[in-house]
């Protein structure tokens, strides 16, 4: 019988990383943010590779949505004021509650871009120069 060749990391020792729970805790949003387990995405960061963060299609979806209920809202009201002559049924008042709706939708785009651009810009814009590049400088 051969011994059998360590082909898969797992096979190996790991190295363990002692933190804080906020530096947890913003180690695993990053490493959500890429849509990478934490074990890979510290492994990327150590070797110096670039770290490419992934956006949620689901919310990208969801942007699309409320960006065209905007339209359709802002369309009916841009030809209501155009008509000149008033439709039966609107009034002032349905006219400030169609604004409210596109301002209620305006703030739902908001939080959903928030959610979504959020934990990529803020923790990763702040790892600054990989280490592959400080090798290449001889320091």
């Amino acid at each position: 019988m051969t011994p059998r060749q360590k082909t898969n990391r797992k096979d190996f020792q790991p190295i363990k990383v002692y933190c804080f729970p906020d530096e947890r805790e913003s180690i695993e949003q990053q490493a959500r943010s890429t849509g990478l387990s934490k074990s890979s995405y510290l492994l990327q960061v150590g070797m110096g590779y670039p770290i490419r963060s992934i956006v949620d299609h689901h919310q990208v979806e969801e942007l699309v949505k409320v960006n065209g209920d905007l339209g359709r809202l802002g369309g009916l009201l841009k030809l209501w004021l155009s008509n000149g002559k008033p439709i039966p049924g609107i009034d002032a008042r349905t006219i400030r509650e169609t604004l409210k709706k596109i301002d209620r939708t305006q703030d739902q785009m908001l939080a959903l871009m928030q959610k979504v651009l959020r934990p990529q810009a803020e923790p990763i814009s702040s790892i600054g120069t990989s280490p592959r590049t400080q090798k290449d400088d001889g320091t």
